[in-house]
């Protein structure tokens, strides 16, 4: 029976060792190269073309949900499963909006990720118990809510100052050096406010601004 053949990409080289080990001692798995950034993945996973790739979120440089965007638009039969620390919803919305097949937290027992990788290779998505079970939390609680806010009320004070200045015209980077942010922060602001407010593209977020007054229509006289 062939092997799942996985690719690593994670910036800690201990991390990757362990894991390693961990797929060795699998019979039906095997690890047919590693990365240390986004980057590296693209390059690794067209030059190897690996089955499933583990995919770490935070790597350096190129953002790990772009690295997987790619991968998924250069070869789409190749998983990916984002592997990381972080439970946090944004991040699992973002690696789904991109393509990947599952989400599982780097302090899962080991067996979890074995499963993970067997589920998903055979076409399935995974998500770790505690994320499923944080996200049923979080329907519960939308249900019992009475009342709604106005989508607008949900943004963050950060959020409205990223809105405001694309709707603008700034790029992500020119909004990052004028807040004194990093591109990968502004770029998860740009997601989450157009996430809230159910906006799509650059047009829908300038009409979106101009009706809300947050920015004036230019004056053509």
């Amino acid at each position: 029976m062939a092997k799942i053949r996985i690719l690593l990409a994670d910036d800690h080289t201990l991390f990757r060792q362990g894991i390693r080990q961990l797929i060795s001692a699998e019979s039906d798995m095997e690890v047919v190269g590693e990365a240390s950034n986004g980057s590296d993945a693209v390059d690794r996973a067209a030059e190897v073309k690996p089955d499933l790739v583990l995919m770490d979120i935070g790597m350096p440089g190129l953002s790990s949900f772009e690295a997987t965007r790619q991968i998924k638009k250069n070869r789409p039969e190749t998983k990916v499963l984002m592997l990381t620390m972080y439970d946090d919803e944004d991040y699992l919305v973002e690696g789904m909006e991109v393509g990947a097949n599952g989400y599982v937290l780097k302090d899962s027992p080991s067996q979890q990720l074995v499963s993970a990788i067997r589920d998903v290779q055979r076409g399935g998505s995974y998500l770790s118990p505690r994320m499923l079970s944080q996200l049923v939390d979080d329907f519960r609680s939308r249900i019992k809510s009475a009342t709604r806010l106005p989508r607008f009320a949900t943004l963050t004070t950060r959020e409205r100052e990223v809105l405001k200045l694309l709707a603008e015209g700034n790029s992500v980077k020119e909004i990052a050096c004028d807040l004194n942010l990093s591109v990968k922060t502004v770029e998860a602001h740009k997601f989450n406010l157009m996430r809230k407010l159910d906006i799509h593209n650059k047009a829908q977020l300038v009409q979106y601004a101009i009706q809300k007054k947050i920015i004036k229509i230019p004056n053509l006289a």
